[in-house]
């Protein structure tokens, strides 16, 4: 599950390389448009995270038919979303990405990408819904399979589109956008042939119309505080990125390069707190309540060590990224010193993540989550950067060291509450 998320990260990777070749604000403008995939991902993600609590707990349990029912009623819920996010990005992308930066030519760059990756939206919803269930069922081989081909796929198209090789015109960011569509198209059909090769789950058409209430009212009960946990983390999150945005294009390409080495150096953290979750909701799910609470403690464990391995390995090699990149004097610099800064966030990326989104959520215990991150975000993050770029107008990397506070600010709530065990309970029987 780990090279499973490893090759997911490799992807905003692969854009950045091949981008920043190109120019500066054709990688900037990417960074910025996926923020609102990043957004659509956070309705997909609870609706996901909620179906794999249940589904977890159900296959610990052997009830195959309530996972089928429970398959149905997540496409029902991800669909309209998936179908909002493509109507704005195809009708009004540069209404969209103005949210983010005014600077001209990175929105002129911005519009030509969220045209095409418009198509995207659904196709991604699809394939994620599938993948999640897929992992809580005893195919992660099968899932982790799709996942590498979906990315090679990209990555593959993403080097013919935006170059125009092979014969075909230079598309630039709208090549690495049709990259992505056409990825995420491949990568659903692949997980439908899964599903109708191996006949674990038969899924039925009707199911999305009709779902027991046992099934709804327990799913909607943990994962509205999921939803809402999420919108609240991930919009104050990107609030961060339309600080940063409004700060200037070097300081919108070094923050883009750090966006994406976080992403690639944590892809074993979340994996570490999915796979966590998964087993700990098996445990709970079969009634080993002690069991879980012994598993719980050892993903805080490695959670604390993964976090600490990735902040020291970004440091180490931010001499040799900062080298690699195409970016202006000031833009580098900007780089050097917010990778320095990355290593204290990812401990508390990786443990909060784990605990919260893996532990937590795995017991149904989903309120937490929802509170903590709205009084850090918006009682301290959002208000206090703000304040620090437009009012007080403190130097961009001053600014940039408040809004990635956030990870540590809550660390001390995240350890009391999880002593509190409140997450070990059984939601299915």
């Amino acid at each position: 599950m780990t090279f499973q998320y490893f090759m997911y990260a490799l992807v905003p990777v692969a854009d950045a390389v091949m981008l920043v070749a190109l120019n500066q604000d054709a990688m900037s403008s990417v960074s910025l448009s996926a923020q609102v995939s990043f957004v659509r991902d956070l309705f997909l993600f609870a609706i996901t995270a909620g179906a794999s609590m249940l589904a977890a707990q159900y296959w610990g349990k052997g009830d195959i038919a309530s996972i089928e029912k429970l398959l149905g009623y997540i496409y029902k819920l991800a669909l309209p979303i998936a179908l909002v996010f493509f109507a704005l990005t195809l009708i009004v992308p540069g209404a969209v990405i103005r949210i983010f930066t005014d600077e001209p030519e990175i929105v002129r760059y911005g519009i030509s990408y969220l045209r095409v990756v418009s198509f995207s939206c659904v196709l991604m919803s699809l394939a994620s819904i599938e993948l999640s269930i897929m992992k809580n069922i005893g195919q992660v081989k099968e899932a982790t399979v799709i996942s590498i081909i979906m990315v090679l796929t990209n990555v593959g198209l993403n080097a013919v589109f935006i170059y125009g090789l092979l014969g075909l015109p230079q598309m630039e960011t709208a090549g690495a956008a049709l990259a992505t569509t056409i990825s995420a198209l491949v990568g659903y059909l692949l997980c439908v042939f899964v599903r109708l090769k191996r006949k674990v789950l038969r899924f039925k058409i009707s199911s999305i119309f009709s779902t027991p209430k046992e099934i709804t009212s327990i799913y909607r009960k943990h994962t509205f505080p999921v939803l809402l946990n999420q919108l609240t983390w991930g919009i104050g999150f990107t609030m961060i990125s339309v600080i940063m945005g409004h700060l200037g294009s070097d300081a919108i390409a070094a923050n883009s390069i750090v966006a994406v080495v976080k992403d690639l150096i944590s892809c074993f953290c979340f994996a570490l707190s999915t796979a966590g979750s998964i087993l700990v909701g098996n445990e709970l799910g079969a009634g080993r309540l002690d069991e879980a609470r012994v598993c719980g403690r050892k993903v805080v464990r490695l959670a604390i060590v993964s976090g600490a391995v990735a902040g020291l390995v970004i440091l180490a090699l931010s001499p040799l990224i900062v080298s690699a990149v195409n970016l202006t004097d000031q833009a580098k610099d900007y780089l050097f010193w917010m990778l320095v800064m990355c290593v204290y966030y990812m401990v508390g990326r990786s443990i909060n993540g784990n605990v919260i989104t893996g532990i937590f959520t795995a017991g149904g215990d989903t309120k937490f989550g929802f509170i903590c991150d709205t009084i850090t975000m918006w009682g301290f993050i959002v208000p206090v950067g703000a304040l620090a770029a437009f009012v007080f107008e403190l130097p961009v990397l001053a600014v940039f060291f408040i809004l990635n506070l956030d990870e540590i600010v809550k660390l001390p709530a995240v350890y009391i509450h999880y002593k509190k065990y409140k997450w070990v309970r059984n939601l299915v029987d």
